[in-house]
């Protein structure tokens, strides 16, 4: 007869290092979003929506603000007239870029409002 050896060694990990186990597989598991994470990520969606169209029309605004400094400055006199008229363009510019933020933060609000409130409304039950 045929004898099994019954003498296997088997180690456990304690508590600490299980914890440490789970944290090092979760970073190689495909990730999971949950419905606050999806909520968040909307809600953050429409403030960097917001925030990067007033930076490129302000941006734009100071870089012609320049160009016509320039102009006055620097460049021939046949330059002085329509340094003034592109440095006063880009004023408006550069003060147009508040408005638009908020122009486009309560568009962006107003499309993604009614997912928004979906899911708000399972989050709270």
């Amino acid at each position: 007869m045929e004898q099994k050896d019954n003498n296997t060694f088997r180690y456990t990990y304690s508590a600490r290092e299980q914890e440490e186990l789970k944290r090092i597989r979760r970073n190689y598991l495909p990730p999971e979003e949950n419905k606050m994470d999806y909520l968040r990520r909307l809600d953050a969606g429409v403030y960097r929506k917001a925030t990067t169209v007033s930076l490129v029309v302000g941006i734009l605004g100071a870089l012609l603000l320049g160009i016509g400094m320039c102009g006055v400055m620097v460049f021939s006199p046949a330059w002085f007239i329509p340094g003034i008229i592109i440095g006063i363009v880009s004023i408006v510019l550069v003060a147009v870029a508040y408005p638009v933020y908020q122009h486009v933060l309560q568009k962006e609000r107003k499309k993604i409002a009614p997912e928004v409130l979906r899911l708000t409304e399972e989050l709270m039950k």
